[in-house]
């Protein structure tokens, strides 16, 4: 397949006029792209579009896409971040091959293009604390005030920045600013600091390095290295491009790559901060990083959730200049559309009622089942039938109203692949909850179907009482409670406290007690599950990934 043909399948968005606008003009032979990662958490769902983004077009234009971490703040970066990333990129269907790097790669000749800086007269060393610059920095209506110490001679700026490397300074000390302008309508334009100490293990360097740069400084030279063409990032650089391009002026750097801004995917219901994904796992609000309830790749991938159902959901978001909030419900739609053409069928009781079949006297009994109805490639498995069952508690109403067509007393129903069902008593305990159903079945009817013609309202699942295997399921709601978390100022004030409910007496039929597949099934009537990384044989826990339907909305 040609480069052209697949991006005529991909869609169009700007992103990828521009591309082709430089292809045609000459400006561009081989699209180079980069997502650029700080490792200091784990990716999120706001990720995968980036990723899909970067990767997709250097994909599709034959060009390579470049992972590189920022590296740039030892202080909140560790490996387990840096693993967890390259993994979440894997799962999610994308590779760099070779173009693996860091922003660590380039420490020492970004260094030696801020003493160019100095020496050129764009940098120099200021004495003042972090509140000190914040407070001179102006606001948007009011231009900020020069350093005391911007006048300093170059010859004194390149001692005290080399003596900063050398670690004669504590934390906070002094900084490196770029002389740019003060009065500048674009406050990122107003001598922004490029480098900063901080004496702080790196990962990678050890404490080779005691000073380091910020992300302003390092991207669009560590872009300029890496031959990147189209650097593509999200609005809130748009106000950065300014020094982004100022620098590569100002450098000899080896290529001149462009920036491009794209709007960032907001879901609603949902939080994609890094800082209070943070705070979720470091207070234990949530159970790591991959809890279920996080909108992490590591929690949607342990919830169940297909990576190609976020590589679709993606898309159909599409590229735009314009920030919006997606309906959650579109994501649930995207997951539910993929595993409905995937997922096999399995029978599973969450709220298990038994019941007794007082005029079934078999043994042994094995039914027909269909692993997916639309599929016959996937076959069939056996599921054994017996006296006593499991259905689900909700499924039946000894005093039903009238448009309840599911088990009552004196009522028929299909038992889903097997007989036609009729309920006879009710057996409560002391306390009058009902405990156990006695019924009746007609051996005419086996596989569902009455010889006689005869039409009942409802088919429902079970399992059988005696092979079914005990399980524990785990239904996870919104992590937040309201569309917009946070917009009154406090993001934990609306966590949902009610976002997991644990059913620990559920009963799951003997096909998945034996499979150790991690992949998503359907539970029939139930919606789409898969067995929790914390399963262990004799101990069966279960993920809801997303309902049969979207009930959150209406409810």
């Amino acid at each position: 397949m040609s480069a052209d043909s697949r991006v005529s399948e991909a869609g169009r968005d700007f992103i990828r006029d521009i591309i082709d606008d430089d292809r045609a003009a000459g400006r561009t032979a081989v699209i180079v792209t980069r997502f650029p990662p700080e490792p200091n958490g784990y990716l999120h769902i706001g990720h995968a579009k980036s990723i899909c983004l970067n990767f997709g077009i250097a994909q599709e234009y034959g060009g390579h896409c470049a992972l590189r971490f920022d590296d740039t703040n030892p202080a909140k970066e560790e490996q387990e971040f840096i693993d967890a990333i390259m993994r979440d990129v894997r799962w999610l269907g994308f590779d760099w091959g070779r173009h693996l790097h860091h922003a660590s790669d380039y420490f020492e000749q970004l260094y030696r293009w801020a003493e160019h800086l100095i020496q050129t007269g764009f940098a120099y060393v200021d004495d003042q604390t972090a509140g000190e610059i914040r407070a001179n920095r102006g606001s948007l209506t009011e231009p900020g005030r020069d350093s005391p110490f911007r006048g300093r001679a170059i010859a004194e700026n390149l001692d005290l920045f080399r003596r900063m490397r050398a670690g004669e300074y504590p934390n906070g000390a002094r900084t490196l600013r770029a002389r740019i302008d003060m009065a500048s309508g674009n406050i990122n334009l107003r001598d922004p600091i490029l480098y900063r100490i901080l004496h702080a293990n790196h990962p990678r360097t050890g404490d080779q390095w005691c000073i380091y740069p910020t992300y302003d400084f390092a991207h669009g030279q560590s872009d300029a290295i890496e031959g990147v063409t189209h650097s593509l990032c999200t609005l809130e650089f748009e106000d950065h491009r300014p020094l982004y391009d100022w620098l590569l002026e100002h450098l000899p750097v080896p290529s001149r790559p462009h920036q491009y801004e794209f709007a960032r995917l907001n879901i609603g219901y949902t939080v994609l901060s890094k800082r209070a994904l943070t705070t979720l796992v470091r207070d234990r609000h949530v159970d790591g990083w991959d809890d279920p309830r996080m909108p992490t790749l590591a929690g949607l991938r342990r919830r169940g959730v297909p990576p190609q159902a976020i590589r679709d959901f993606v898309r159909r978001v599409g590229v735009a200049r314009a920030n919006s909030v997606v309906d959650i419900a579109m994501f649930d739609f995207a997951v539910r559309e993929h595993l409905n053409k995937v997922a096999p069928r399995r029978m599973a009781v969450l709220r298990p009622l038994k019941v007794v079949i007082e005029n079934y006297d078999g043994s042994g009994e094995e039914l027909d089942a269909a692993n997916h109805p639309d599929d016959p490639s996937q076959g069939t498995r056996k599921i054994p039938f017996g006296r006593q069952l499991y259905i689900e508690r909700d499924d039946f109403m000894e005093h039903p109203p009238k448009k309840f067509f599911r088990l009552a007393p004196g009522r028929e129903v299909r038992l889903r692949y097997a007989y036609f069902l009729t309920c006879r008593e009710a057996v409560k305990d002391a306390a009058g909850e009902i405990v156990e159903l006695r019924c009746t079945y007609d051996p005419a009817t086996r596989g569902g179907n009455a010889p006689d013609g005869r039409k009942v309202a409802a088919t429902i699942h079970w399992v059988s009482a005696e092979h079914a295997a005990a399980a524990e399921v785990r239904l996870y709601h919104r992590l937040f409670d309201r569309p917009d978390p946070g917009a009154e100022g406090d993001v934990l004030a609306d966590l949902n406290p009610n976002s997991l409910e644990v059913l620990s007496d559920a009963r799951v039929e003997r096909a998945l007690a034996r499979s150790n597949a991690t992949e998503a099934v359907q539970f029939e009537r139930q919606g789409y599950f898969c067995r929790d990384s914390s399963s262990v044989p004799g101990r069966l826990v279960f993920n809801r990934t997303v309902a049969l339907r979207d009930s959150y909305s209406k409810a």
